[in-house]
């Protein structure tokens, strides 16, 4: 399976080369970075750990997210995203991709264990998405994190529109309403490398992140429908 790894990064300049150079490369092919308009020197330090850098100037993890898409070469079977504060270990790579390769999920989902290292505004608020998402679209989810994996064929079908903070939960709503299979992990949590969290820093990020995941949730049906 070629799988290439996404990566969205917003002055993450501090910690991206640990994370890009503990990417498992025997089962990533590709290592995309997208640099969402950093003033850091983000994409520099990217590079520097051998990652492929693409320039995504318009803000929004969904954006980001999409860029990555994008530039996803041809002969791809599986896309992975990860996050670019180091709170992901990029060793769990390999649980993510197991049930793609075994051909039983079409979505893999990190299920973190969010303990005090996450704040709890936040894990409540993804918590109860879960639960939200679970109980109106038929699939069973206790996180919406972003530690997951998705067959390329599957993903180009989705017609990913939301470039914000509703990019996570819309996959998961288009893939269950597609009638895809839709699995979970568990993979590890930890706190950032560095720097400080552009969604889960403060309670007010917590709630426009817990709004744009329902917001995104709603449309996404619709559109399928």
């Amino acid at each position: 399976m070629r799988a290439t790894l996404i990566i969205p990064a917003l002055d993450e300049a501090a910690g991206i080369e640990r994370v890009v150079a503990r990417v498992p490369r025997d089962v990533i092919s590709d290592v995309v970075v997208v640099d969402n308009g950093s003033s850091d020197g983000t994409g520099a330090a990217a590079a520097r750990a051998g990652a492929r850098v693409v320039t995504e100037p318009r803000r929004g993890y969904g954006s980001a997210c999409w860029a990555g898409v994008c530039a996803v070469p041809a002969g791809t079977d599986a896309v992975v995203f990860l996050d670019g504060d180091g709170s992901q270990d990029p060793a769990d790579i390999r649980r993510v991709l197991e049930p793609l390769r075994a051909g039983v999920a079409d979505l893999v989902l990190g299920a973190r264990q969010l303990t005090g290292e996450h704040p709890w505004h936040a894990a409540l608020g993804t918590r109860l998405v879960a639960a939200f998402v679970s109980w109106r679209y038929g699939t069973h989810v206790r996180d919406i994190g972003p530690l997951r994996a998705i067959r390329a064929d599957l993903l180009r079908r989705l017609g990913m529109r939301d470039r914000a903070f509703g990019w996570p939960v819309e996959m998961v709503v288009k893939v269950a309403a597609l009638g895809g299979r839709v699995a979970e992990v568990p993979v590890a949590h930890h706190a950032r490398i560095a720097g400080r969290s552009k969604v889960s820093g403060t309670v007010a990020g917590s709630v426009r992140a817990g709004y744009g995941f329902v917001a995104a949730a709603l449309r996404a049906a619709r559109e399928v429908r």
